[in-house]
């Protein structure tokens, strides 16, 4: 897929694995506009909201939804829920004039209708993609099972975004027997905030990292 401006999908190993997080994290360091094409659970505005909430940014930043359903659960049986029937030809990628950060729901197997996995859908947009994973046990398990199913879809993995504490062996591990790098690690800020959320941005050089492998001018 050719787009103006670079776009990158975000996606997690599991559930709570801090995609959210990782995802603000990402927006605000890029510059970028976030979307989140499937939503399951609307409090307190799902993703959508938190990621405004915490960043405060400007809502011409956040696009809509594709589908937000009630129930946090998984799509396929949200929208069930919902009388409604998510159809995957309905989730074309938004045109940007700045970069864009696209989360996922849950992990990459979880179902988006009876017939269509969540993969399936990565596979139709053809986007570079940032998995997030735990830092510390059971990651390597749940992650390293991520990036072979990415693998044998040939998608494009730019690297891994880890979160939690910090582990002394985890990260060169992933490295190791992924194949893929991790090219940052966010430790538990207290509190979670955008000042929080910049400054480990700067201590990490992360703009520098993501300029070289998108392409694009960091502000």
């Amino acid at each position: 897929m050719n787009h103006s401006s670079p776009q990158i999908v975000v996606c997690g190993t599991d559930t709570d694995v801090g995609k959210t997080v990782v995802s603000a994290w990402l927006v605000q360091g890029l510059n970028a506009h976030y979307w989140k094409p499937v939503q399951s659970g609307l409090e307190d505005g799902g993703d959508l909201g938190r990621v405004q909430d915490l960043l405060q940014l400007a809502p011409d930043r956040m696009l809509p939804e594709a589908y937000a359903f009630q129930q946090p659960v998984s799509p396929h049986w949200a929208a069930e829920l919902d009388s409604t029937m998510l159809n995957p030809e309905a989730l074309v990628v938004p045109h940007c004039s700045a970069p864009l950060v696209v989360e996922t729901a849950g992990g990459l197997m979880v179902p988006l209708t009876r017939q269509w996995l969540q993969i399936d859908q990565l596979q139709r947009w053809g986007l570079p993609i940032v998995l997030v994973a735990r830092s510390g046990l059971g990651t390597l398990n749940h992650t390293l099972l991520s990036l072979e199913a990415l693998k044998r879809r040939q998608l494009t993995v730019l690297g891994l975004i880890l979160n939690g504490p910090a582990h002394a062996d985890n990260p060169a591990t992933l490295e190791h027997f992924g194949g893929v790098p991790v090219l940052a690690h966010l430790p538990p800020l207290a509190p979670l905030t955008a000042e929080s959320l910049a400054r480990e941005w700067r201590r990490q050089h992360l703009s520098s990292k993501f300029q070289d492998l998108l392409g694009i001018q960091q502000p």
